[in-house]
């Protein structure tokens, strides 16, 4: 089975016009988003596969944007 990354049922994404930054929202927690990280949390929707997700970014940068999945997903932060 392919993993389609989806936001977890406790995050939500937002965004915040003072910090002019986009923010996941946990429980107990508020990380603030880079642009970079913001999108490819966007594209977490449980339709798109982790390949499909990579290949919205620029060639080269496959192997951040999976170990970036990867790290979210330890966190709990998306399933």
């Amino acid at each position: 089975m392919t993993w389609r990354p989806a936001l977890s049922r406790a995050a939500a994404l937002r965004h915040c016009d003072v910090r002019h930054a986009d923010l996941l929202i946990v429980p107990e927690r508020i990380v603030v988003l880079n642009e970079e990280a913001a999108a490819i949390v966007r594209l977490c929707d449980g339709a798109r596969t982790v390949e499909e997700i990579v290949a919205e970014f620029p060639d080269g940068a496959g192997e951040d944007v999976t170990e970036f999945l990867e790290r979210v997903r330890d966190e709990g932060w998306i399933r």
